[in-house]
């Protein structure tokens, strides 16, 4: 249990250091600035309404309930339970947020980029494949590595990336990142499952293959894990 809390303050302080480094959201102008939905009494800053200052109180910046387990019996054995400022107002203009990610034995966290934030990702528990892949001016190349228990990777802004449990147990990750609200593009979501779909044309050419193929992809169920 004293290692299992150490991990965590350990990644607080690392996702704290990646903030101070290189927060990617607008520096606050003040102490905070408590997200709001009920625009009556509030100022607009960094996407959200913001409550009075003097009305705002610790509950405002509490979240509960990364201690327990989620469930990864979907089709990509994988679930993301992120703690952003949607879900904690108390994070609004603080430029940080953190993530659970559970997954199942070959469990996997698909292909996907956060469009703003860098991923600082700690393993708790499992053994874990993990990689991104650099930019087209870069040549795409990949870079991968193998996590155990206690180790750490970062995974640079806006580059894809993915998490593959390679273990025969389940695994466990905790994630920090550079925004209070990083987004999710998953890759084959939203390239396979947008809404309308993109033109079967676009793809067959994109992808070099043939149109039965990209008709195929497009009629599955994309499954979203966060």
């Amino acid at each position: 249990m004293k290692g299992y809390h150490f991990l965590i303050s350990t990644l607080a302080i690392l996702a704290f250091a990646t903030f101070l480094a290189s927060a990617y959201d607008p520096s606050p102008l003040q102490d905070f600035c408590v997200a709001l939905k009920d625009i009556k009494d509030g100022v607009f800053v960094n996407g959200k309404f913001c409550k009075d200052p003097k009305l705002a109180n610790a509950n405002d910046f509490f979240f509960s309930g990364l201690q327990n387990p989620r469930n990864t019996q979907n089709p990509v054995g994988s679930n993301v339970t992120a703690v952003n400022v949607d879900n904690l107002a108390g994070l609004n203009t603080l430029g940080i947020s953190l993530a659970r990610i559970d997954f199942a034995p070959n469990g996997l966290n698909p292909p996907h980029t956060h469009p703003r934030a860098t991923e600082i990702l700690v393993v708790l528990e499992g053994t874990l494949y993990v990689g991104f892949v650099t930019s087209n001016g870069d040549g795409n190349r990949l870079f991968t590595k193998v996590l155990y228990k206690g180790d750490v990777f970062v995974f640079p802004i806006g580059l894809i990336h993915f998490q593959l449990n390679v273990g025969h147990v389940n695994a466990v990750a905790f994630a920090g990142l550079s925004s209070q609200n990083p987004g999710v593009i998953t890759i084959a979501n939203a390239v396979f499952g947008s809404k309308p779909p993109i033109n079967p044309d676009v793809l067959t050419k994109a992808f070099q293959v043939d149109n039965k193929v990209v008709d195929y992809l497009q009629k599955q169920f994309w499954y979203d894990n966060n």
